[in-house]
């Protein structure tokens, strides 16, 4: 059983940055790729980030391009996820998780293929 846990969450101000990290264990981490998701207050779960399991390759969702970086340390079981230039609206509940294969027709943003999530851990950006 896929074990996920993040830290790093915190209130910041704009423009401010923060670093999340979530710590992997139970599943053969390096064979899976992993996502970063957020979700505010009334909206939809929404991929940030994903990232390949060498870890060279990926994918951002719009919004967060050019201010996230995604990278992971497959030695450490680590994921991390880099926030610059952060705005209020970035201001969410944010997961890390981790999925076996992508469905045909599908993004590695999409949050359905994504077996393992973790508990969360808040960002909170004050204007």
């Amino acid at each position: 059983q896929g074990q996920l846990v993040e830290s790093g969450g915190g209130s910041v101000q704009a423009g401010g940055s923060l670093r999340l990290s979530c710590a992997v264990s139970g599943f053969p981490y390096s064979t899976y790729y992993m996502g970063w998701f957020r979700q505010a207050p009334g909206k939809e779960r929404e991929g940030v980030a994903a990232i390949y399991s060498e870890g060279r390759v990926t994918s951002y969702a719009d919004s967060v391009k050019g201010r996230f970086t995604i990278f992971r340390d497959n030695a450490k079981n680590t994921l991390c996820l880099q926030m610059n230039s952060l705005k209020p609206e970035d201001t969410a509940m944010y997961y890390c998780a981790a999925a076996n294969r992508r469905r045909v027709g599908t993004t590695r943003l999409d949050r359905s293929n994504y077996d393992y999530w973790g508990q969360g851990t808040q960002v909170t950006v004050s204007s």
